[in-house]
């Protein structure tokens, strides 16, 4: 077993072989339930020297960045808006260091020829089985990084398509995230045109001036037109709870994320707000 390990990092390490560092090094760990003298072992050390983060954590963490890195080299090349969208993915989840190396390791791993996707959403899905909340999350992420240059292209989307399929996520979800995801992206950019033309006023302001139209509103909580109150407030409090910090960081999301769920908490919350105001 510590040959296979040793022989994995070996290779990584002389010879690049980023697929068989995923491929054989997280699973030999993870299926083994292997923590100990993983220093001695090279990437993703940094994970498990810190005992605050859990195998659980470090493998979400891992993975989750492995595939972004595959999703950004999809068209061929891995374009500067792809790795501005990793790098302040990075800062805002606070990551220096050590950590920020994991991260950068990771996403360079998944833009190797040979990653295996595959592999490493199968050791994904076996290890957070019956976390579906992490699950979905982890699926958000990935569209995230899918729309960083503004648009999703056609292989792009057959990639993600790939990646729900891997974790379990049936096409019609996958298809009820990405309209969900469509809409959050539409209004934070329109918060940010916002923000760019009245960044001389000071003070808070409504939701409905931030741009947010009821079509918007309604994408986000996953709905459609016609949906009634209870309709409403019953979609809101589903995806509350599916995106609360708290309870994904206690299924296994790395404390670093917690910020991004939080943030997607935050539309979910402004759409509700401003269907309530609206209504």
């Amino acid at each position: 077993m510590w040959g296979k390990i040793l022989g994995a990092c070996f290779g990584f390490m002389f010879g690049k072989v980023f697929g068989a560092l995923l491929g054989l090094f997280i699973g030999h760990m993870f299926d083994k339930s292997l923590k100990q003298d993983f220093d001695k072992a090279g990437g993703f050390r940094g994970f498990f020297d810190n005992e605050s983060i859990s195998q659980r954590q470090a493998l979400f963490f891992s993975s989750c960045f492995a595939v972004m890195g595959h999703i950004a080299k999809s068209n061929g090349r891995v374009n500067e808006l792809h790795i501005r969208a990793a790098t302040q993915f990075m800062d805002e989840m606070g990551l220096t260091g050590e950590d920020k190396k994991e991260a950068q390791l990771a996403f360079r791993a998944g833009k190797e020829a040979d990653f295996s996707m595959n592999s490493t959403l199968r050791e994904f899905r076996e290890h957070f089985a019956g976390r579906f909340d992490l699950i979905q999350l982890f699926l958000e992420i990935q569209i995230q990084m899918a729309f960083s240059d503004g648009h999703l292209a056609p292989q792009e989307k057959t990639l993600l398509e790939q990646v729900a399929k891997g974790l379990g996520v049936s096409k019609t979800h996958f298809s009820f995230i990405l309209k969900r995801y469509q809409a959050e992206f539409a209004f934070r950019q329109q918060q940010q045109r916002f923000d760019r033309q009245d960044s001389h006023s000071r003070g808070s302001r409504s939701t409905a001036s931030s741009g947010m139209s009821r079509a918007q509103a309604l994408n986000i909580l996953g709905l459609e037109e016609g949906a009634d109150e209870r309709t409403v407030k019953k979609a809101y409090r589903k995806l509350m709870s599916q995106h609360h910090p708290d309870k994904l960081v206690s299924q296994g999301l790395p404390e670093h994320m917690m910020k991004l769920a939080q943030k997607k908490s935050q539309d979910i919350q402004a759409a509700y707000e401003y269907l309530k105001k609206a209504a």
